[in-house]
């Protein structure tokens, strides 16, 4: 259900359910989040990529799993919930940059998997949406997302719409990183990734922990927050030797 792949600074997490069109069930949940703690815990891996087996991203929650659970009690659909919210939350909280690739349709719990991705590229012919409500239902988890990538009125309209939008518009909108030419998917994706895994980690790192830290704080908040990150990251190696080098640099040039 999902295959796990590490080599050189990067891991290859894939989603291998195309015949239910890697639809999210329990397991596959289980799965992902085993997958990112090894990633996490891998000194090696710089990056992580997310991307789906078949022509499909993923179509969301696994529609017969849920009806089989119809009968459920409150207690353990909330449990089963907080499951799919913790998944993207492990996403977000992650000690590597975690970049989503999406072809097809990513519908959903699948919309909301790019989404909680800290880079989400899509080829143009990709489409993206919320369909929960045509069933009876809203994508509840996933709205904390929209809300935050766009305005009230084309949040009301996505998440009540059912339509799926191009890659295109998704990016316009911010739901999505880049809308990138079908051709141009593959190689596109694999330069993106590798020169993101290429930067120094510990800055990458940092970046990714005080970018979505200071989300909700005040002005004078967030200004604390980046002096305290700001001195953390003059002290570790690489900043060092960034600093280090740059200087020798511009010594050499004056002579």
């Amino acid at each position: 259900m999902i295959k796990y792949d590490a080599a050189g600074q990067i891991a290859r997490i894939t989603l291998a359910r195309p015949e239910k069109r890697n639809a999210i069930d329990d397991r596959m949940i289980a799965e992902l989040r085993e997958a990112l703690d090894r990633a996490a815990s891998e000194a090696e891996t710089h990056a992580v990529l997310v991307a789906a087996e078949g022509p499909d991203f993923c179509a969301g929650m696994d529609l017969a799993m849920m009806a089989e659970s119809g009968d459920a009690g409150a207690v353990e659909l909330l449990k089963a919930a907080e499951r799919l919210a913790d998944l993207y939350r492990a996403i977000r909280k992650h000690s590597k940059p975690v970049i989503a690739a999406v072809r097809g349709r990513a519908l959903g719990g699948g919309c909301g998997l790019a989404m909680a991705c800290d880079v989400a590229l899509a080829a143009e012919s990709a489409k993206l949406g919320f369909p929960e409500v045509t069933i009876g239902f809203l994508p509840a988890i996933v709205m904390s997302m929209v809300r935050r990538v766009t305005g009230e009125k084309r949040a009301f309209e996505l998440l009540t719409s059912g339509q799926a939008i191009s890659a295109t518009e998704a990016r316009e909108i911010g739901l999505i990183t880049r809308a990138i030419p079908d051709a141009e998917f593959d190689a596109t994706v694999e330069a993106y990734v590798a020169g993101l895994a290429a930067k120094p980690p510990s800055a990458v790192a940092l970046t990714k922990k005080l970018l979505y830290s200071i989300d909700g704080m005040n002005f004078d908040a967030a200004l604390d927050a980046g002096s305290t990150m700001n001195a953390l990251a003059r002290m570790t190696k690489e900043a060092r030797q960034g600093f280090e080098s740059f200087a020798r640099s511009k010594s050499g040039q004056k002579h």
